[in-house]
Order: structure tokens, then sequence, then C-alpha cells
């Protein structure tokens, strides 16, 4: 299974915006270019513009670029518009549900809570990151990992649950109410220059 497993602050200063809401990537400075003095002089051309947005995109989800060209390669024969489709399928990824119901505080914890096989989906273990979630499936989490997946929500105060999802709490039981929609991402993103890059 592959994964970025290099620096993940780094991620976050190339594209220019945090990839994750934790302090170490939010944190103003952090976003500075890499060098002494920040140095900016150079200004991006058309491709770089929707190269640096390709890139935003694929790090907010930690997917690599082959796997990335695929899923774009599927949304662009389902049915409606390829970049809702294709952010709707990002959405739908196990280790990112994980991450938007904040038993994870980033995406790499989320991925390494389903890769250890600590994730049920309808009763099931499912140890795939990428196993996208359907409409009625019902998300738990293994008993052993319980107290782990407390202090991980009680880390992140003001943490909201998109509507997409239901949640409860107290027996850490998720379902997936309706496919998630283009303004439940919680980042801003401009679709039609992925497109764009990807034609």
């Amino acid at each position: 299974m592959a994964n970025y497993t290099g620096p993940k602050v780094k991620l976050s200063r190339r594209v220019g915006v945090p990839i994750a809401d934790t302090p170490k990537h939010t944190a103003k400075r952090q976003l500075n270019p890499p060098g002494m003095h920040g140095f900016r002089g150079r200004r991006l051309r058309d491709y770089g513009v929707r190269l640096n947005e390709k890139q935003k995109l694929r790090y907010h989800y930690n997917v690599l670029e082959r796997q990335f060209r695929r899923m774009a390669e599927e949304a662009s024969h389902a049915k409606g518009n390829t970049g809702s489709v294709l952010l709707r399928f990002l959405e739908q990824r196990l280790d990112n549900v994980i991450r938007r119901l904040g038993w994870a505080r980033t995406i790499w914890g989320a991925r390494q809570i389903v890769a250890h096989g600590h994730i049920l989906v309808n009763g099931r273990k499912t140890d795939r990151p990428s196993f996208r979630v359907k409409v009625g499936d019902k998300i738990t989490v293994k008993e052993g990992l319980h107290k782990l997946v407390r202090e991980n929500m009680e880390s992140l105060p003001g943490h909201e649950v998109p509507a997409w999802l239901s949640f409860d709490p107290s027996t850490l039981t998720a379902s997936v109410m309706a496919d998630p929609t283009p303004d439940q991402v919680p980042f801003d993103i401009n679709m039609n220059l992925i497109i764009e890059f990807l034609r």
C-alpha cells in the first residue's frame, strides 16, 4: 500500500495553505516559502496555478498521483459535473470520513487507524483507507481504540461533523446519511482549474 511518508509541513509550505487543522500546519510562519527570508521571486504561470490547485487537493486527501488520476478518470465517466463527482469520491474515502468525524486529528492518523484494522463498516473489518462509503453504511470503531478516539475528539474543540454524516458520541457509531456536496467541503478549492489541468 503506497503512501507519502515524508515531512508533512513541507506539503503545506509547498502549496501555501494548511493541509491539516493542527497548529503545526496553521502557524503563519510555517506557510512561508522555504528559505531564510521566504523568497517569493517567481510568479506562477497558468500551468503552475493549475498544478498548485491540483496538488492542494491531492495533499489534503493524502492521495498519490496515479490513484488521483484513476479517480478523475472514473469521475469523468460518471453522471453529473466531473469536478463535483471527483470531490464526492474523495470525501467518501473511509480515511477521510474518519477525519471528518474527528476520530483522528489528521488524514495521516485516520489512514493509520483504518490500515491497522480498527474500523468496522456494517460490522465488517475494513482496512483499506481508499474504501468508498455509501449512503446507509454504519461505521464503528473497535473497543480497544475507544480511548484514543475520545482523546482525539477532545483535542479538536469546536470540531463539527458534516451534515452528510450522523454521529452518536456515546457509542462511537456513525452513519452515512447522504452523499457529500461540494459546498460541504471545509476548504477552498477551484475544481475548474483542476479539471482543466487534467484534460
